[in-house]
């Protein structure tokens, strides 16, 4: 019963009745990628499976990125997709995957967006980091940060979270920035890194000539 409300649920997503039926979610993710995932929100949320489903998940994703074949086989476009969609539930069911995970897959693999999976699988992990009051953060620097640089980041960035909200840091490297830090968190975004002022000074000299 689960795995056939969630299909109708992202197919009507876009209506305002079928809004009206979601569970809501604590943050709203747009996209098609929100899309899937609120819609699996809600049928999990009803169905107490939340934890479930996301474990499920983020083992499907682990599993991705670390058998090549099965990565292969989900992004071969020359596949059918029904006789695609039918061997990863027979996989996913061997397994003992819930029906609400499997109908996900099998759902995304009928509208022919499997390739969105990992997007959707990241969304979803989104709403239940909310769910929990989690707040996510992406640090990126030229170079990585040693143990005492990423402590003190962490240290400013509590100011930008309230009582009861807890930080979850993520670093990233992009060698393009020169110099200093983008930092994603929320909905902000603050770009300090030397790219950018660059980038801002060589303007100016443009506009100045």
């Amino acid at each position: 019963m689960a795995s056939a409300r969630l299909v109708p649920a992202v197919r009507q997503f876009s209506t305002s009745a079928a809004r009206a039926k979601l569970v809501q979610a604590p943050i709203q993710i747009f996209g098609l990628e929100g899309r899937y995932a609120h819609a699996l929100y809600s049928a999990a949320s009803k169905e107490k499976k939340l934890d479930v489903v996301e474990k499920e998940l983020n083992s499907f994703a682990g599993l991705m990125a670390t058998d090549i074949k099965l990565a292969d086989y989900v992004y071969n476009p020359t596949v059918n997709k029904f006789e695609k969609r039918d061997a990863l539930v027979a996989v996913l069911k061997k397994q003992n995957i819930s029906a609400l995970t499997s109908n996900l897959i099998a759902a995304l693999t009928e509208n022919g967006r499997l390739k969105k999976i990992l997007p959707v699988i990241k969304a979803f992990g989104k709403i239940m980091a909310a769910q929990r009051g989690e707040i996510i953060c992406t640090v990126t620097t030229a170079k990585a940060l040693d143990a005492a640089s990423l402590k003190e980041v962490k240290a400013a960035l509590q100011g930008f979270i309230t009582k009861g909200q807890v930080l979850q840091v993520d670093t990233l490297v992009d060698p393009s920035l020169i110099g200093g830090m983008v930092v994603n968190i929320g909905e902000q975004y603050i770009d300090m890194s030397m790219a950018s002022k660059i980038k801002t000074y060589t303007n100016l000299i443009k506009q100045a000539v």
